[in-house]
């Protein structure tokens, strides 16, 4: 019985080591193991029992091995998947089997698919018989040989461009120029303190670029960037002997100043910055908005880059995978640069800012704030002295004027009259006896005294009041108007409430705390002093009502948005607005703004004085505002503030630099 068992066993033993040859004599099954291998990334299992003889000599470890690890490191290969169908003829072992795969993989520059035959050849390695696989580089990558090169490379995604309404670049991907010296030309003795100066640099910057070690006679070694808007620097460094330039790309600002605050600048991120954003893909070399839009839009105008894998061999490339960049978006304003131009221009870089919309629309045509920094100068990065000229000249150009707030003045009194004409408190042909220049309701005020600059004829009444801008007339109107109404009627006109504009202004206030605590303070709010401020493009939007028989529209900044939204309706009636548009004419031809009665246009408008003080018996800087649109076709508002107008005629200062703005337009 034991007999027959052992026999058994040993029959059992012979089937199993048959089996295990036969594994080995089966080139599928050995290409099976092959495989099972290469998606472990067992390089050396697979070097030393599945490659041929020939293979192992033409390419070695080094090859096979090192270069595979590199290749699969540097490209992020992972997920490969190997498959072919198993052939169902029988192989001769004195003929080389041929087996069809398919690779998949996947890498940094996405997918790669890609079809190869395998040769496997019979033969003994190392007293082993088997199928051995003759292996070359394109079992890496298609088309991969020895001698080939392989590279990954950056495809830059564009940052998106920014344009006005009439397409006119507002910020782009455009050039300037790179100062640079030629080596062995250039007296750095002589010259580097003169160049350093003209371009922010220092000294000794310029001689360890000279000082470098690849620097060889005849070099171009670059310095500083410069932009267009700096043509005057650029001509005086080219004086210099030994100095030239080179083209260099570089975003562009066309309108420099004119659009500063709100188109911003990009520049290098800093390493605060890289910290918040370090999850979405920046690096150390990117650039990135630092102010206005460009900050804003930042997420819509970054270009996306791609990535592509290439194999050259000599002068041919051939792409292995690629993702395409993705450029950021192309962005359209309700902006006219053009009109903007001649805002800024005008305003003549005296502190102050300015909005014009379109009054049928609400589209937000000008956004000037004066004075302001070059877009293409800090785009390119400056020294630390310069940077800090710019914020501590007492013109504050770093400050954006036309995201605040301000107290209006009397420019606010077309509208306090609106409120009052709507409410029925206040009767336009109805007129005040006022003789003198300081006028208070009763000794319970105290000190407290409303005081006029201009003594009107009496009776005082609206149409006379806007024409003098007779504040006593207006404090009379506010008290029988009751506070309620005044405050009720601003909220109504938007004060109080985020202005619906996709750019941040703050919010115009009609006190701190948004009520009316007193008298005193009753009728300095009717003439726009006390805690009242308002933002320059809602002063604008609000004289709307006026000329749109009480509708506002929100206001809009790019040309994707829905325009002619109604924000507010019903302000106005047809007959009082009809009433308000006469008076703000005659405020032109018969008032305080004679210097906006031009022949070229007809102008209505108002003028305000708002004087900054801290106490009744004080005095403070006073800004002048002028707001007005054209009497024949009143298009568009333009309203403007210029700071510290005291000795210049306040608002009608003011008013005269809207009239030139409206001569040229």
């Amino acid at each position: 019985m034991m007999k027959k068992w052992l026999t058994i066993s040993i029959v059992f033993l012979m089937l199993l080591l048959l089996t295990a040859c036969s594994k080995h004599d089966t080139p599928v099954e050995r290409l099976n193991t092959y495989i099972e291998l290469w998606e472990k990334e067992q390089w050396t299992d697979m070097y030393e029992d599945y490659i041929t003889e020939e293979a192992k000599e033409n390419y070695g470890e080094e090859q096979f091995i090192d270069r595979t690890e590199k290749l699969y490191a540097d490209l992020g290969i992972s997920n490969v998947k190997i498959t072919f169908e198993a052939p169902k003829e029988k192989y001769d072992k004195e003929v080389d089997a041929k087996l069809p795969i398919t690779v998949e993989m996947e890498t940094k520059a996405g997918p790669v698919k890609f079809n190869k035959e395998v040769s496997l050849t019979y033969a003994t390695q190392d007293d082993k018989k088997a199928w051995f696989i003759k292996w070359n580089p394109s079992f890496i990558l298609p088309e991969l040989t020895a001698d080939a090169k392989v590279g990954l490379s950056v495809i830059p995604g564009k940052r998106g461009e920014i344009y006005d309404r009439h397409d006119k670049a507002l910020a782009i991907n455009g050039s300037g120029a790179e100062i640079g010296i030629v080596a062995g030309k250039f007296d750095a003795a002589n010259d580097a303190k003169r160049l350093a100066a003209l371009l922010g640099t220092t000294t000794e910057f310029i001689e360890s670029q000279v000082n470098q070690s690849w620097v060889e006679d005849g070099h171009f070694i670059p310095i500083k960037k410069l932009p267009f808007t700096q043509q005057n620097k650029y001509n005086e460094a080219l004086q210099i002997p030994g100095t030239t330039a080179m083209k260099a790309e570089m975003r562009e600002y066309p309108y420099a100043k004119a659009l500063a605050h709100l188109i911003g600048y990009t520049g290098p991120i800093n390493g605060e910055e890289l910290e918040k954003l370090k999850d979405q893909g920046y690096e150390t070399s990117d650039e990135i908005g630092k102010r206005g839009l460009e900050q804003l839009l930042e997420e819509r105008l970054r270009g996306e880059d791609g990535l592509e894998i290439y194999i050259k061999k000599g002068e041919e490339v051939t792409t292995i995978a690629e993702i395409p960049a993705v450029d950021g978006d192309e962005i359209h304003l309700t902006i006219d640069a053009e009109f903007q131009a001649i805002v800024y221009n005008e305003m003549n870089e005296e502190p102050g800012t300015a909005a014009v919309v379109d009054s049928k629309t609400g589209e937000a045509l000008v956004l000037v704030s004066s004075p302001a920094f070059d877009p293409n100068e800090l785009a390119l990065g400056v020294s630390s002295a310069r940077y800090a000229a710019l914020t501590e000249d007492p013109n504050e150009p770093m400050l954006n004027r036309f995201a605040t707030a301000y107290a209006p003045g009397s420019s606010i009194k077309p509208i306090t009259a609106a409120i009052g004409l709507t409410a029925g408190a206040l009767k336009p042909e109805k007129g005040h006896t006022i003789n003198a220049n300081k006028w208070q309701k009763d000794k319970s005020w105290g000190n407290f005294q409303v005081t006029r600059v201009y003594h009107s004829p009496n009776p005082v009444d609206l149409r006379k009041a806007l024409i003098y801008s007779d504040n006593i007339y207006f404090a009379k109107e506010a008290l029988n108007m009751k506070k309620n109404q005044l405050v009720n009627g601003l909220e109504q006109f938007g004060f109080g409430e985020e202005i619906p504009f996709k750019y941040g202004l703050r919010t115009s206030q009609i006190s701190n705390d948004g009520k009316i605590g007193s008298e005193g303070q009753l009728v300095d709010t009717s003439f726009g002093q006390g805690q009242m401020l308002m933002n320059i493009l809602h002063l604008a939007a609000s004289y709307e009502a006026i000329i749109n028989d009480g509708t506002m529209y929100k206001p809009t900044l790019f040309a994707d948005e829905e325009s002619g939204e109604v924000w507010k309706e019903g302000l106005l009636s047809t007959k009082h607005a009809e009433i308000l548009r006469d008076d703000l004419r005659a405020v032109v031809t018969d008032g305080l703004s004679d210097a906006a009665d031009i022949p070229e246009v007809k102008i209505s408008g108002k003028t305000g004085t708002a004087e900054l003080k801290t106490s009744q018996d004080s005095s403070g800087q006073e800004n002048g505002f002028f707001v007005a649109y054209p009497t024949d076709d009143p298009s568009y508002v333009i309203a403007m503030m210029i700071e510290k107008v005291q000795g210049k005629g306040g608002g009608g200062y003011v008013s005269g630099k809207v009239a030139n703005v409206m001569k040229a337009r």
